[in-house]
C-alpha cells in the first residue's frame, strides 16, 4: 500500500480507488514477476529477496536507498528519510551475500538519522563509478554532509545540483536525482529542464560530455512518466542493456530510442502499479551488485 511517510515529499506516489489491498499486492507481485523473468531471459543475474511480513515495510521493493555494493567489496548503508523505511535494513541480506561474494567492510552513513540529515543510497546518487563521480540533486532526501562523507570514504567527486518539478504551481526540489538522471557506459539519459539554474545545467552537462558521455535529454512529461528512473546492467554473457518501466520506454520518442539503442538494447517491463504507489520504478528496484565474486 500507499506509504504515508514517503508522500510527503514524492510527489509520484498515487492512491488507486477501488482495489482491495489484496488486489493492488497481487497486481504488483505480478509486475515483479514479470520483470525478474525479463531480465533473466535476457541473461542479466537477478537475486531476489523474499520480504518479511513484520515489521511493515511498504517501499522494501525498492532496496537501492538503502545500500549500495562497490568493487572493492565495501557495502554502503544509507540514512532514510521515513522512519519505517529504516526498518528495510537487514543483516540477514548481508549474510546472504556473502556466501556469493566478498565483502570486506561496511560504511555506515546510518548516524545521521539522529540529525535528521539524510542522503538515500542510489536514489540520491547517480554514480559514474568508472571516473569516480557522482551526481547529486540537492533535497530533503539527499544532504551535503553525509554525501560529502560517501564521496571521501569511496574516493567520489561530488557534482552538485538542484532539480526542481512543478508541484501546485511552484518549483519545488525533486527527492531523488535516479527520477531525472541515468548514467550509463557512452550516454546519460538527463532531465535538463529540471534544472533551473543555467550554471548547474552547465556544469551537469559539461560533466557528463566531459567524460565522453552523450547526453539524451528527456523532457519534463516524460519524466514524470520515468524516463530517467533507469539503470544499465551487464549479462553473464558480457552484454549491456538498458533497463526500464513500460511507461518510461512508451513515453519516449523514436529519436530517443534510437539513441539508446545505438549502446545498447532495453529491456522493459509494465510496472504501473508499483509505480503509482511507490513512486518509484525500475531502477529503484535494483541494487547493482558490484561486489568481488569468491
Amino acid at each position: 500500500m500507499l506509504n504515508e511517510q514517503t508522500a510527503v515529499n514524492n510527489y509520484y506516489q498515487k492512491v488507486l480507488d477501488g482495489l482491495t489491498a489484496d488486489q493492488v499486492q497481487e497486481k504488483a507481485l505480478a509486475e515483479f514477476d514479470d520483470f525478474v523473468e525479463k531480465l533473466r531471459l535476457k541473461g542479466v543475474n537477478v537475486i531476489v529477496v523474499d520480504d518479511t511480513v513484520d515489521p511493515d515495510t511498504p517501499d522494501s521493493i525498492f532496496p537501492n536507498n538503502w545500500i549500495s555494493f562497490h568493487d572493492d567489496g565495501r557495502i554502503g548503508l544509507y540514512p532514510m528519510f521515513a522512519e519505517n523505511r529504516r526498518l528495510e535494513r537487514r543483516s540477514d541480506i548481508i549474510e546472504k551475500l556473502r556466501d556469493q561474494f566478498s565483502v570486506s567492510a561496511l560504511v555506515d552513513f546510518t548516524e545521521f538519522e539522529s540529525s535528521n540529515v539524510f542522503l538515500e543510497g542510489t536514489g540520491s546518487m547517480i554514480l559514474d563509478r568508472p571516473n569516480k563521480i557522482v551526481y547529486a540533486a540537492m533535497s530533503e532526501r539527499t544532504q551535503e554532509q553525509p554525501l560529502d562523507e560517501f564521496c571521501e570514504a569511496f574516493g567520489y567527486e561530488a557534482v552538485k545540483f538542484v532539480a526542481n518539478q512543478d508541484v501546485d504551481g511552484k518549483r519545488l526540489p525533486i527527492y531523488h536525482t535516479n527520477v531525472m538522471m541515468c548514467v550509463a557506459d557512452e550516454f546519460a539519459i538527463l532531465c535538463v529542464d529540471s534544472i533551473d539554474d543555467q550554471d548547474e545545467r552547465k556544469a551537469v552537462i559539461d560533466k557528463l560530455e566531459g567524460t565522453g558521455k552523450e547526453v539524451i535529454s528527456i523532457s519534463e512529461d516524460q519524466k514524470h512518466h520515468f524516463a530517467g528512473n533507469m539503470l544499465q546492467v551487464r549479462s553473464k554473457d558480457d552484454e549491456l542493456y538498458l533497463v526500464m518501466s513500460g511507461a518510461a520506454y512508451q513515453s519516449l520518442n523514436k529519436d530517443q530510442i534510437n539513441k539508446i539503442e545505438k549502446y545498447c538494447p532495453i529491456i522493459h517491463s509494465s510496472l504501473d502499479t508499483i509505480e503509482a504507489l511507490g513512486g518509484g520504478s525500475a531502477r529503484c528496484m535494483m541494487a547493482e551488485v558490484f561486489l568481488p565474486k569468491k
